[in-house]
């Protein structure tokens, strides 16, 4: 017979389950198209979908009409499918990581039900869903979101797979979807998204030592699958680009892991905050999630296993690794870390199982406390800047983020007050209020995103233009401006990330500025229209040499100027 707390859980109600889960779709849907592709990533592979569409050519990827190599074309062939099907937008821009968001939570939460129990399942899905990491970037056009949507595919199969109930059919099902998942990362990222999940799969059986597992991973099918999704296109773009393998493989992969080639280093503990900041609403429950994983495997007290296999300590070495990995390289973003909130969200689910009320209101009363901070700190967020074109920007972050911090505050104390003795109630209105308070943060930062982007400057821009003007970037390269404008730029003295490109295909830019104000000037002697975007200090600069210029806007970043002087009229 159920007790009367069991009948009364919340997790019961799939009336209410289901309204939550309606509505946080309708929110997620709605935020995909709420602001601006803020550079450099989000307008970066915008514009390379947008250009896939307009030259047709799917395999060589290509970045301001230049050859770019960086990364497999997972996410640019999505986008660009999205583009195809639904027209150029915001949204369409953001569909394919909103997708891998979503499916990261699908599996995840469906996992858990099948390897721990239903309870679990719906924990995983409320705690993944509304951490603030996963759930941002749910919302960004980077390839991180795909590439850690693909690994917790490959995580997941690999848990279903292994799980003590699996009959040979969801065995050999199981191992195939994270094959599947392995080779769908590697076309997102690269052979980071095949070595992760084997690098985490050696270290499981070195402690383990169940090489029996070994036997049950069907690998000759799953290199068939692996092979058949990765290998074309590698060998297409080999093909036409002779040039792509040795800096793919070489520069791409082994000098960006073991240097700053990029210049994107960090200290070795980069990721600890931007980990305490992902995790949020659930920081009170991180260490406990981990170290209650640890204290179980350590004790050999695991449940649910199958021939040896532990899929809490497959969790936490998966954690654990990624997370060393990664800070230990010499490259180094915020997003990195995204495929390890998973395998999070599976162990603190888990957790919450045995977790008692006065843990949950330690947790809730966290959550309440950083309500309370943001609340004291939102009023000073426009004395960040004092440029006088910038403090507005800032300013208008200040009631979004009061927003944020009373939802913050509220659901948090309500939390506190629900653990004593509706601990699942007391959960869901942390997972509510966390998910909410993070999209009022996202919808506070617009403002200043559609600044970096530019884009108050598109209408002005697009007043100038004709089909067969010039637009120039001089000592710089706009990420985002390009896709709003549809309309791809003549680097002058800027090579940005486009250098092993530009080196391939030098005649698409000019290294030297004395060219570009030559071109500039006959432009002008002839009557051709022609747009420059130039950095404030070398605006200033050319015109000290007299250099014909009509500024049509401009604002601390950049000004933007024609090379007719007198405004035609139309």
């Amino acid at each position: 017979m159920k007790t009367k707390s069991t009948l009364s859980s919340p997790y019961e109600s799939v009336f209410l389950l289901g309204a939550i889960a309606l509505g946080f779709l309708l929110i997620w849907f709605y935020m995909l198209g709420a602001r601006a592709l803020v550079p450099t990533d989000e307008g970066r592979y915008a514009e390379m979908a947008r250009e896939m569409v307009a030259t047709g050519d799917w395999i060589t990827q290509r970045l301001n009409g230049i050859k770019y190599f960086e990364k497999p074309p997972l996410q640019n062939w999505m986008n660009a499918i999205s583009f195809e099907l639904f027209g150029l937008g915001e949204w369409q821009a953001r569909l394919w990581t909103g997708v891998c968001g979503l499916l990261g939570i699908a599996a995840s939460a469906y996992t858990g039900a099948k390897v721990f129990s239903p309870r679990v399942g719906i924990s995983t899905a409320l705690i993944l869903g509304s951490s603030f990491y996963w759930a941002a970037f749910g919302h960004v056009n980077t390839l991180d979101m795909g590439l850690a949507g693909m690994m917790t595919l490959a995580l997941c199969g690999l848990l279903l797979a292994q799980h003590q109930n699996a009959s040979a059919t969801e065995q050999r099902n199981g191992m195939l979807l994270c094959w599947a998942g392995m080779a769908l990362a590697t076309m997102s990222k690269g052979l980071i998204g095949v070595v992760l999940p084997g690098a985490a799969l050696v270290l499981y059986t070195l402690l383990t030592r169940d090489w029996a597992l070994w036997t049950r991973l069907h690998m000759g099918k799953g290199l068939i699958l692996f092979f058949a999704i990765t290998t074309p296109w590698f060998i297409l773009v080999w093909q036409k680009n002779p040039e792509h393998p040795h800096f793919f493989f070489i520069h791409e992969h082994f000098q960006r892991f073991t240097s700053t080639v990029h210049k994107r280093g960090g200290a070795w503990y980069y990721f600890f905050p931007l980990l305490i900041l992902g995790i949020v609403p659930w920081l009170g429950l991180l260490l406990q999630g981990l170290w209650g994983a640890l204290r179980e495997t350590a004790t050999g007290q695991t449940s649910n296993t199958a021939g040896g296999f532990q899929p809490k300590k497959m969790l936490l070495i998966w954690t654990v690794f990624i997370f060393f990995f990664f800070s230990i390289s010499g490259s180094k973003l915020p997003s990195y870390i995204l495929p390890i909130f998973p395998s999070i969200a599976l162990l603190i689910a888990c957790q919450l199982e045995k977790t008692s009320s006065l843990s949950m209101r330690i947790a809730s009363g966290l959550f309440a406390a950083m309500g309370l901070a943001g609340l004291f700190f939102a009023p000073k967020i426009g004395e960040l800047s004092k440029i006088a074109y910038e403090i507005p920007l800032y300013q208008a972050m200040v009631p979004w983020t009061l927003t944020a911090a009373g939802i913050t505050l509220l659901g948090g104390i309500v939390a506190i007050f629900l653990a004593k003795r509706y601990k699942d109630m007391a959960v869901i209105t942390l997972a509510v209020s966390g998910f909410i308070a993070g999209q009022a943060l996202f919808l506070g930062h617009d403002t200043w995103g559609r600044y970096n982007a530019g884009l108050p400057h598109v209408a002005a821009i697009q007043a100038e233009l004709t089909p067969d003007t010039p637009i120039y970037g001089v000592g710089l390269y706009e990420q985002s401006l390009p896709f709003y404008l549809g309309r791809t730029m003549t680097l002058v003295e800027a090579t940005d990330e486009l250098g092993f490109g530009l080196l391939q295909q030098p005649e698409l830019w000019m290294p030297k500025i004395e060219t570009f104000t030559q071109k500039w000037r006959a432009d002008n002697a002839s009557g051709k229209a022609a747009i420059a975007i130039v950095r404030p200090h070398i605006y200033q600069e050319l015109l000290q040499q007299g250099l014909p210029m009509r500024i049509i806007a401009q604002d601390p970043k950049r000004i933007i100027v024609s090379n007719q002087t007198e405004v035609k009229s139309k």
